[in-house]
Parts: C-alpha cells; sequence; structure tokens
C-alpha cells in the first residue's frame, strides 16, 4: 500500500495598503472583541506584501499562542471571502437550540395560562403550566423557567387609558387661590 501524502493548500496573504492601515487601527484602538485582535494580529504577521513581516505559520503560533487550526482558518478565510469576513462574525443559520414553542403552541400556553385553574388551585403556577402541558401534548418537554419566559415575553401591562380612571391617570392641579383642585379625571381638565 502507497502512503499518500496529505496535500495542505497553502493560503498566501498579500495585504493591501488600506486593509494594513485598517487591521493596524484595529489593533491600536484595542476596542474590538478579542477574537477579532486575534485575527487582525495574524493576518498583519502573515502578510507576505512589502509591508507586511510574511511569517510561517509557526512563528505565528509561537508568537500569539494560538493554534494551528485558526491560523490555518483565517487565511482561508481572507482569500476565499475577503477581509470584511474575516472582521465580521458569521450568523448562524439556525438557532443554536431550536425553541420548544413556536407560535402555536405558545397561543395553547397562553389560552391555558388563562384558564380557571385546576381545582382546589387558585392560580396556575409555573410548574403546574409545565406539567399540563406535556400532559396535553402540547410539548414534549418543557421547563418551568421556558414556560415563564414564553409567558413574560407575551404579557404586556394595560395602557392607562384602558383602565379607565386611576391613581396614576389623575394629575394634581391647584386653583387659582392654592388649593388643590383635586383628582379630576384628565378628560375633564383643559
Amino acid at each position: 500500500m502507497a502512503a499518500r501524502e496529505k496535500s495542505v493548500k497553502r493560503y498566501v496573504v498579500r495585504l493591501s495598503a488600506e486593509e494594513r492601515e485598517r487591521l493596524e487601527t484595529l489593533i491600536r484602538k484595542g476596542k474590538s472583541p478579542a477574537q477579532r485582535l486575534l485575527k487582525a494580529r495574524i493576518l498583519l504577521k502573515a502578510d507576505i506584501s512589502e509591508a507586511g513581516e510574511g511569517w510561517s505559520d509557526g512563528q505565528i503560533i509561537a508568537a500569539l499562542e494560538t493554534s494551528a487550526s485558526m491560523v490555518y482558518r483565517v487565511r482561508k478565510q481572507l482569500v476565499e471571502d475577503g477581509l470584511e469576513a474575516v472582521l465580521s462574525r458569521k450568523q448562524r443559520a439556525t438557532p443554536a437550540v431550536p425553541p420548544i414553542f413556536d407560535g402555536e403552541k405558545e397561543a395553547k400556553l397562553i389560552a391555558l395560562a388563562c384558564s380557571k385553574p385546576p381545582k382546589g388551585r387558585v392560580r396556575w403556577t409555573l410548574r403546574l403550566l409545565e406539567n399540563k402541558v406535556v400532559e396535553l401534548k402540547i410539548v414534549d418537554r418543557a421547563s418551568d423557567s421556558t414556560i415563564g419566559r414564553v409567558l413574560k415575553k407575551h404579557s404586556q401591562a394595560p395602557s392607562p387609558g384602558t383602565m379607565g380612571h386611576s391613581a396614576q391617570g389623575q394629575q394634581r392641579l391647584r386653583r387659582r387661590d392654592g388649593g388643590r383642585a383635586g383628582g379630576l379625571h384628565p378628560a375633564t381638565r383643559s
């Protein structure tokens, strides 16, 4: 059996003067995330243009205390996708953990939470709702904290106008003689 050599494509970094200036400014300011600053340093060290240092991967790894795969990925991303792609975070196509409640399931949970509580209970608790959504097969499993987050997302305090005449809606006015006008409803004031 003949031994095969694994060919590793070498991505050559050649930065323009504007790109070098942008990376140097980024590092000098130091206000970017550490990962972005590391990538900028890798690119500046790997640059083989006249202004660049043209370091080998081994030198970059030793100097910046990073991994060979990191250096390789940064070089590859620059060559294939450009400088902007290296410096910006890639957005996930899907969330890390898919949501348990979609719109329809959220609606069922909210309807359940607004319904009459079980016999012997004054109101629904998160634990009761957790058990009931599984029992009713709305979802396979859910924690009480997940239930709480979903309900909190949809809870809104009613506006003072819809609640009518409240103490918050009242304003204190003074009459010409300095006495209080009392708690007049906003519609009756001019």
